[in-house]
């Protein structure tokens, strides 16, 4: 790791810029097609970054110099090609009526939307909706060679692959093809930018593992402020209260994935790591998404946990930290 002014990777503004246009991630405003419903003559005055959704939050961690990111998750790109298997087509098939088919150019307009008013991008998982060689290959150009363009974590649609991998055996296959496709370790990262330290963890469980608390405690011990980013948040109040509302159905008493909540308190070493983590001084904030809402609640006395919205939508958060 770098100093406290040099994030890993060398994230400066001047690589960070560089590094996407070097690996195609964005296309200007004006290359991008048109759509029917874009109706210049009915909105002349329409502002180029209309159709995203940007919500703005402010992070007081103590940063040696501000900075700013563009958090988005979710973006659930659906792409296949020859090289790819009968199940994957059908997915793809299926899954682009679920997320409209938009999903790549909402992500070029973040990016596009980011490289002009940010400084980093990052992803807190779900860029890919099945496993599939297309997928990869846009999880490469989008994240760039070394993580250069995004930093992030995965989230637990990364892992999809014909069967949902909820054993450790089916996640260790899922995991030996994903380390292959994203640049960075998909397990437990950390980035320094400005003296703040962003720790990306698996949690698409709903749980961590010892390894990953134990990595987190030595990142702690260094004495730099933290932001814990993660695809499934912490279970807290308003956060459960919001899902609730936007997922139920008629007869539906519990909201998806309430499992995972459930074993965050039921996991020994979750709940442990959990109760660590709110008497944390130095963690500043957390930043995840998953739950396809745009969310907040206070997580510890010098940190809230907030979520955005799905990314197919063109939605996306931008933080400022000092």
């Amino acid at each position: 790791m770098k100093d406290d002014n040099t994030p890993v990777n060398d994230m400066s503004r001047r690589s960070f810029l560089t590094g996407l246009a070097s690996v195609g991630g964005l296309v200007a405003a004006s290359r991008l097609p048109s759509f029917g419903e874009d109706r210049p003559e009915l909105f002349p005055e329409r502002g180029r970054w209309e159709r995203l959704s940007i919500n703005c939050h402010h992070v007081d961690a103590g940063a040696t110099k501000p900075f700013s990111i563009l958090h988005i998750s979710d973006t659930h790109l659906t792409a296949v090609g020859p090289q790819d298997s009968e199940w994957a087509h059908k997915t793809a098939e299926r899954r682009i009526k679920t997320f409209g088919g938009r999903q790549e150019e909402a992500l070029r307009d973040s990016l596009a939307w980011a490289k002009q008013h940010v400084d980093y991008v990052l992803h807190t998982g779900d860029l890919i909706d099945f496993q599939s060689e297309a997928n990869f290959e846009l999880a490469r150009k989008y994240y760039g060679v070394g993580g250069d363009a995004m930093f992030g974590s995965l989230g637990n649609h990364e892992f999809y692959y014909g069967q949902r991998a909820e054993t450790d055996d089916q996640k260790a296959q899922s995991s030996a093809r994903l380390a292959a496709a994203y640049p960075f370790d998909i397990s437990f990262n950390s980035t320094v930018v400005n003296g703040v330290n962003f720790i990306t963890i698996d949690d698409v469980y709903g749980t961590v593992s010892q390894a990953q608390v134990d990595r987190f405690k030595a990142e702690a011990a260094k004495g730099m402020p933290m932001v814990l980013c993660m695809h499934c948040p912490f279970g807290l109040p308003a956060i459960n209260r919001a899902c609730v509302k936007f997922w139920r159905r008629d007869k539906l008493k519990e909201f998806p994935d309430a499992r995972k909540y459930r074993s965050q308190y039921k996991d020994a070493v979750t709940r442990d790591f959990v109760a660590y983590l709110k008497e944390l001084p130095q963690l500043k904030a957390i930043l995840a998404g998953h739950l396809h809402i745009d969310v907040q609640d206070r997580f510890s006395p010098t940190a809230i946990e907030y979520l955005v919205a799905g990314n197919f939508l063109f939605h996306g958060a931008e933080i400022t930290f000092s």
